[in-house]
């Protein structure tokens, strides 16, 4: 299997342990976006859309930590199950 195959992005590696960590990295995320496509059902370019709002943030300041987690409506509880989170969300 190619870089070519797998539709990377260009990169600029020299040593052939760089590129195999950067194939590796690319092939992983492949893996994963399939695996995402197959248990919801969507294109990952849906999931991404839909899922991008949802962010969480932790802040610490003079020792005090507030957290402050996303807002997951119905539609994202759907999706969050279906990729197998089963969080307090």
């Amino acid at each position: 299997m190619s870089k070519t195959d797998l539709r990377a992005r260009p990169i600029f590696h020299r040593t052939r342990e760089a590129i195999e960590a950067h194939l590796t990295v690319v092939f992983t995320a492949l893996a994963v976006a399939r695996e995402m496509q197959r248990r919801t059902g969507r294109s990952v370019k849906d999931l991404v859309k839909r899922l991008r709002p949802l962010r969480s943030a932790t802040i610490c300041i003079n020792g005090a930590q507030q957290v402050f987690p996303p807002r997951v409506d119905e539609s994202h509880r759907r999706i969050l199950t279906d990729l197998g989170f089963r969080g307090g969300y």
